[in-house]
């Protein structure tokens, strides 16, 4: 059963991780080339398609790792599995103050023009969320090597 449940885990966690990388390494490195408009538009669809998935696979991977840590909670490991938990429950709380917030704004940009406040907002979103794929990737190693996977 722990078996499944790290395997559960492993792809949850490692999934969301890799989805929030390419958004900040791919995806909005292109969509700073496009045109205002263009960009506006991607900006918003991005920003209302992932605001909506990713709190329940957010919240999904952290009763995961609750799971680890309870299951595991015998094992010297579990302290590992504490700061994997607790490093995502402080994403999560972090993502709600300041990312979510922004994501509303760009969820409702008119398509026909891109402002430079809104542009700064955005940048300023992409730096807090490169910051938030760090913790993240943090907490995916505390996880692997408490399980050794």
């Amino acid at each position: 059963m722990t078996y499944i449940l790290d395997i559960a885990t492993n792809i949850s966690i490692g999934l969301l991780i890799g989805t929030e990388f390419a958004v900040s390494v791919f995806i909005n490195p292109v969509l700073e080339k496009l045109e205002d408009c263009t960009q506006a538009k991607a900006v918003s669809l991005f920003a209302t398609r992932l605001g909506r998935a990713m709190p329940y696979w957010y919240v999904l991977s952290f009763l995961f790792l609750i799971a680890e840590a309870v299951v595991r909670h015998d094992q010297p490991e579990s302290v590992l599995l504490i700061a994997a938990g607790a490093i995502w429950f402080t994403v999560i709380v972090l993502t709600l103050l300041f990312l979510v917030p922004i994501n509303n704004r760009m969820m409702k940009l008119n398509a026909a023009s891109f402002p430079v406040e809104m542009r700064q907002e955005h940048r300023r979103w992409d730096t807090l969320h490169r910051g938030r794929v760090v913790a993240l990737t943090a907490s995916l190693l505390c996880f692997l090597i408490a399980v050794r996977v």
